[in-house]
This record gives C-alpha cells, sequence and structure tokens, in this order.
C-alpha cells in the first residue's frame, strides 16, 4: 500500500526500517478511501477542498498518521503555521520514528509561526540521518542557516514593544482579483496599485485618501490601460508622473520595458518608451523615481549584473533626456534576483527585495540608506515578522514614514493578493517628510520665472534634490525632517533666493506654500540674505552663512562686470559709534570670504551702516531682529 502522506513535496527521504507503531495495512478502508479521493484533490491544487475530507478520514480512524502529516503539509501550504504545526505533532507523538522524515517540513512550519529555535531543533534531528541524499541535506542546510539568520537577528535587534499588525485596505481597495505593487505621493492623498483579473489581464487602479480612509478604487483614465501586457507601477511624488513595466505589441520580441506617462487635462497621456539607456531587448521593471523626478530606479536580469536581476539607477539630464543606466554594484546586487526598489520620498532611504541576500528564505525586504557622501550603505534585513519564511513582495511607505503599504495573501484576503498597511519599526522608518511647494516669478513684473530648485544640507552642503520648475514657475519639492536645510531657487539674471529650513531639533507639523519673487540684476538691486544671522556683538561668519554666500560668489562669476557693496545694519541697541563699528566689521568678513573664494578685491566694497537705515520699529523685538541684517548692493553693471 503506498504512503499517503508523502505528497505535496514532502516526499519521505529514507527508509525509517524498523518496527514501529504505526501500521497503514490497519487503517479503516473507509477512511482510507475518503483520503484518496483528497489525494486528488491536493494533486489539483484544491487544497481547500481537500482539508474536509482529510479531517473526515481521522474522525474515521484517530491513528492514521499519514491523514495527520497531509494536514500538516496542507496546511503549512495554505499558511496556517498554528494549524500545521499542530497535526504535524499529533502525527509525531502516534509514531516519532515514522515521524522523521518530517523534520524537515515540520520545521518550516515552525519557522513560519516564528518559532525558530524549535526550527532548528527540528532541523538538526533531521540532519542526524546518515543516509539523506544530497538534495535534501542541500534544503535542510540551507534551512538551518535561515534559522540561524532569524536567531542572530532577533538577538541583535531589540524590539520588544513592535507589533506587526497588517490591516486589510478593505473592499474599497481589495477584490477577489490580486491587487498588488501599491504607490503612494508624498501628500499620502493618491494610492496608486495593479489589479490583475482571471483573464490575466492587469490594469492600474487609484485611491483617494482623506484622514486614511480610502475612496473606491477607480481604474486609471487615459491611455496609459490600453495595453493588457503591464505591472509594476509607481506614481512620482508630486502625482504627475506615472512609470510602469509593460510589454506592448509593438514591442515584438523584446521582453518588459519601462515606460512613462504624464497626467494632463484629459487624464494620463499615452505611454512612452523610456528608450535604450534605460530598456533593452531584456526585461526591465519595478521603477521607483526619486522625489525630485531626476533619478529613476529600476530591476533588470540584461547581461552584465552580479546575479539573475539586479538594481540599476539612471539619472535626468538638464535637457530632457536619461543617462545610461549604471548598476548599484555587488554592495546592494547579489548572486540572486534582487526586484521592487522603493525609493522613499525623503531620497535617503530605499526598499527592495532579494532572495540572494542572506535572510529567512525565499525574497525577503531590505534597505539601504545613503550616507553623508551620498553614497548607499549596505542592505539591512527588515526582520520577522515584516519578512517570513515566504517571498516578499514590494514595500511603498508614506510620506512620514510611519506607515507601509505591501501585497500579502494572508487569512483575511478577499482573495489572492490583497494591498495591506502596516506601521514600520522606528529603526527602519525613513525621514520623515513634507514638502514645499509654490510659484517663482519676477518681483517687479510679477511674470514666471521657470527656475532651478535645490535642497541643501547645511551640515556637508551636498544638494540633496534640484529640481526644475514647470513653465508657468510652480514648484514641488519634498523636505525630510531631521537635518537642516537650505532651500534655495536659482535663475540666471537674477539673484538666487535662499531660505533656511530648521529641521533636526523639531519636527515640522505641516507642509509650507512658498511663493518666490526673485530680484532681477540690475544697477542700485538691493538684496538681504536671509540666512546670515551673527552672534551678538560678534562679527565671525556663522556655519550657516556659507551655502547663501557660494551662490552670491556664482552670480558673481556669472556676471563678470559686476561690482557690488555689502552693507552691515544694526538695531539701535548699544552705542553709535559701536554699531558702526560692528556692523562695518560683519560686512568685511563677507567680503573676506569671497575673495576667498576667487572674487577680485576690486568688485567689493563694504561698508558699516550701524542702525542709521532701519526697515522695521526698532520698539519690537521682531522689528530689532529684521533690522539686524545683512545687504547687496549693485553699484555697477
Amino acid at each position: 500500500m503506498i504512503k499517503y502522506a508523502l505528497i505535496l513535496g514532502l516526499l519521505s527521504t529514507f527508509n525509517t526500517g524498523h518496527c514501529q507503531q504505526y501500521d497503514i495495512d490497519k487503517v479503516k478502508t473507509k477512511a482510507v478511501d475518503i483520503y484518496e479521493k483528497a489525494v486528488v484533490l491536493l494533486r489539483n491544487e484544491s487544497l481547500k477542498e481537500g482539508v474536509p475530507l482529510l479531517l473526515e478520514a481521522i474522525k474515521i480512524d484517530s491513528n492514521f498518521v499519514d491523514a495527520y502529516l497531509s494536514l500538516g503539509g496542507v496546511f503549512g501550504q495554505l499558511k496556517q503555521y498554528k494549524r500545521s504545526i499542530l497535526f504535524y505533532e499529533i502525527g509525531k507523538a502516534k509514531d516519532s520514528i515514522y515521524f522523521k522524515p518530517y523534520e524537515l517540513p515540520y520545521s518550516i512550519n515552525l519557522a513560519g509561526d516564528g518559532r525558530f529555535i524549535d526550527a532548528l531543533n527540528a532541523v538538526n534531528r533531521f540532519l542526524l540521518n546518515t543516509k539523506l541524499n544530497e538534495r535534501s541535506i542541500k534544503s535542510a542546510g540551507y534551512r538551518k542557516r535561515t534559522y540561524l539568520f532569524a536567531l542572530n537577528f532577533s538577538a541583535t535587534h531589540s524590539n520588544t514593544d513592535y507589533e506587526f499588525i497588517p490591516v486589510n485596505l478593505g473592499d474599497s481597495i481589495n477584490t477577489s482579483s490580486s491587487e498588488y505593487y501599491p504607490s503612494v505621493t508624498v501628500t499620502d492623498s493618491l494610492l496608486v496599485f495593479t489589479r490583475r483579473k482571471e483573464n490575466k489581464r492587469e490594469d492600474f487602479f487609484q485611491s483617494s485618501t482623506k484622514e486614511k480612509k480610502f475612496s473606491k478604487a477607480q481604474i486609471i483614465q487615459g491611455d496609459i490601460n490600453l495595453e493588457p501586457q503591464k505591472g509594476a507601477i509607481t506614481v512620482s511624488q508630486d502625482g504627475e508622473w506615472m512609470l510602469f513595466a509593460g510589454q506592448f505589441a509593438e514591442q515584438h520580441t523584446r521582453n518588459f520595458d519601462i515606460y512613462i506617462s504624464f497626467l494632463t487635462p484629459q487624464g494620463w497621456s499615452e505611454p512612452q518608451n523610456m528608450g535604450d539607456n534605460i530598456n533593452t531587448e531584456f526585461w526591465e521593471s519595478a521603477p521607483s523615481l526619486s522625489p525630485d523626478k531626476r533619478t529613476l530606479y529600476f530591476s533588470s536580469n540584461r547581461p552584465g549584473g552580479f546575479g539573475g536581476a539586479d538594481l540599476y539607477c539612471s539619472h535626468q539630464l538638464a535637457n530632457g533626456k536619461w543617462t545610461a543606466a549604471e548598476n548599484l554594484g555587488n554592495t546592494i546586487n547579489s548572486a540572486g534576483d534582487d526586484q521592487a526598489p522603493f525609493i522613499h520620498a525623503d531620497n535617503q532611504t530605499m526598499y527592495f527585495t532579494s532572495d540572494g541576500l542572506t535572510g529567512y528564505g525565499g525574497a525577503d525586504l531590505f534597505m539601504i540608506r545613503k550616507n553623508n557622501k551620498g553614497e548607499w550603505g549596505s542592505p539591512e534585513n527588515l526582520g520577522y515578522p515584516i519578512n517570513t519564511i515566504e517571498n516578499e513582495g514590494s514595500l511603498a511607505v508614506s510620506a512620514d514614514g510611519l506607515t507601509a503599504f505591501y501585497a500579502s495573501d494572508r487569512s483575511d484576503s478577499r482573495g489572492e493578493l490583497d494591498l495591506y498597511r502596516f506601521q514600520l519599526r522606528p529603526d527602519i522608518r525613513p525621514y520623515r517628510t513634507l514638502y514645499v511647494k509654490g510659484k517663482v516669478t519676477d518681483i517687479q513684473t510679477g511674470k514666471s520665472l521657470p527656475s532651478s530648485v535645490e535642497l541643501i544640507n547645511n551640515t556637508d552642503g551636498m544638494v540633496l534634490m534640484k529640481i526644475q520648475t514647470d513653465e508657468t514657475g510652480s514648484y514641488f519639492i519634498t523636505l525630510p525632517t531631521g537635518k537642516d536645510y537650505t532651500f534655495s531657487v536659482n535663475r540666471k539674471g537674477y539673484f538666487s533666493y535662499n531660505e533656511l529650513y530648521e529641521l533636526s531639533k523639531s519636527e515640522a507639523d505641516s507642509v509650507y506654500q512658498k511663493n518666490i519673487a526673485l530680484q532681477p540684476i540690475k544697477l542700485n538691486a538691493i538684496i538681504t540674505f536671509k540666512n546670515i544671522e551673527f552672534a551678538n556683538n560678534a562679527f565671525n561668519l556663522p556655519a550657516s552663512a556659507t551655502i547663501e554666500l557660494e551662490k552670491l560668489v556664482t552670480v558673481l562669476q556669472e556676471n563678470p562686470s559686476l561690482v557690488i557693496e555689502i552693507g552691515g545694519h544694526t538695531d539701535y541697541i548699544g552705542s553709535k559709534e559701536d554699531n558702526i563699528r560692528l556692523s562695518k566689521n560683519r560686512a568685511k568678513t563677507i567680503v573676506d570670504f569671497l575673495i576667498a573664494k576667487g572674487v577680485e578685491a576690486t568688485r567689493l566694497k563694504f561698508n558699516g551702516y550701524g542702525d542709521s537705515k532701519p526697515v522695521a520699529d526698532n520698539k519690537t523685538e521682531d522689528g530689532r531682529a529684521k533690522n539686524r541684517r545683512t545687504t547687496v548692493t549693485i553699484t555697477r553693471i
């Protein structure tokens, strides 16, 4: 008689060769008949339909060990790990010798339930058998490494207060079809995702959010959904671009390419192929766009990588073209498949999946961060229970850095894959990110000015993000908290506009609407430095002044005939003589900086005006603060 429990890939790897309590020939015939019907269903992948028959078989004969072990296997396949463990342990209690070949699948389900110490003990018992074939030894060795990794991760990452509670996004989003690959805008007001129907057609859907409630998902309008063969989708942080992977009819023999579509008054535009600097005849997918829309990250299995699929990036040039794709290197990419990159709105934190980096089994989710030089660090596993023994899919994280979205087929799924959200552990959160938006105009005419907008890290002077406004001068730039930044708006022929956002010590609690009027470079034009605040009674140049003064150096380099005067001003507190001397020394300090940067001394003058030219009421602290200023005046063009 056959060994009925040896199904679903849980094949016996050796003969026990001993006297045992369990005798298959003594199982009641009726139980065997029902069990054989269950086997047919299970082999046809009708797992849920087979469960009642297996339960009926053990009800008829409570000593039917193969039925218990098959239930253990079925519930493992259904990811109901606790029930799987229960039935395995009942089977083991009835005959521990007969159970020995099942120590490996038993260990896998223990690990699925997060019981990694028990899983390690079980796989070690499995490996004690000296008659295992090479395949079994290799499989068990792989699982043992994952259990050891899990135990080591747990020992080195103390997160005892963290609770992983995925919440289904509900009937407004999820259906009996599969929903997956979520993406959100920086305002967290728009969720886009892919839905695959029974006929395998994939369409893109969107839902607006308000107070964490989702509107009924609607198919995205426009030409973006015309082709049926498409998949991974991402929306730019400002909600103006969508990028996705597709295999269009005109591609013929090509694999999936990356396409882009733009928001128009009529809906989303006809998708455009991103071109040969990004796409090849091989597979390209999983696009993710940096918040300033200047860097595209994606996955490709083109030759020349470090594994099956690797992560790549491409940068947009000033003329709108994209550079040749660059491999992110073997510090990030593995010998396996590295996929589904998601760059957060902070432009410093990325999440992706890998089945080649050490983890819990299958594909795990990892995180990488940029260092102070703008270089990506080493991947960090997100840990259990975010990662499991199964294959994890793509992850998207909201702008506040607290909420993550992902697809899963958990027990409360509406059918197949559903979208869920959960709270990220503090140690794997990106920087909370807000945004600044507004319009750039000429201060005199009010005319819109297409301009360059930069976000500069005050600590190291590095440009964290750089965008170009649209033709109407409108801009949108993300603003990560946790650091101090200079926000700089630049256009040739105008003085740069610079404003300090100090977010290192306290988090802002709102977004910023900032319309900016630029001062054209013309005779007698005067601008006031915004970020140069000298200490009381001191004239040493403050660290915050460097970035703004560097911008002035650029203006002087672009306009070699320009002559300027740096003017120092104080409030009325103190003697007039002291105020004149202090303001003059402060102006001279700035001139000395400019000379050190290569500006000819003949183009620079300085003067100290003390409190003689107030611009506000000296009777209030706010007024006095405005009077304590440093100015630039154009004295010759």
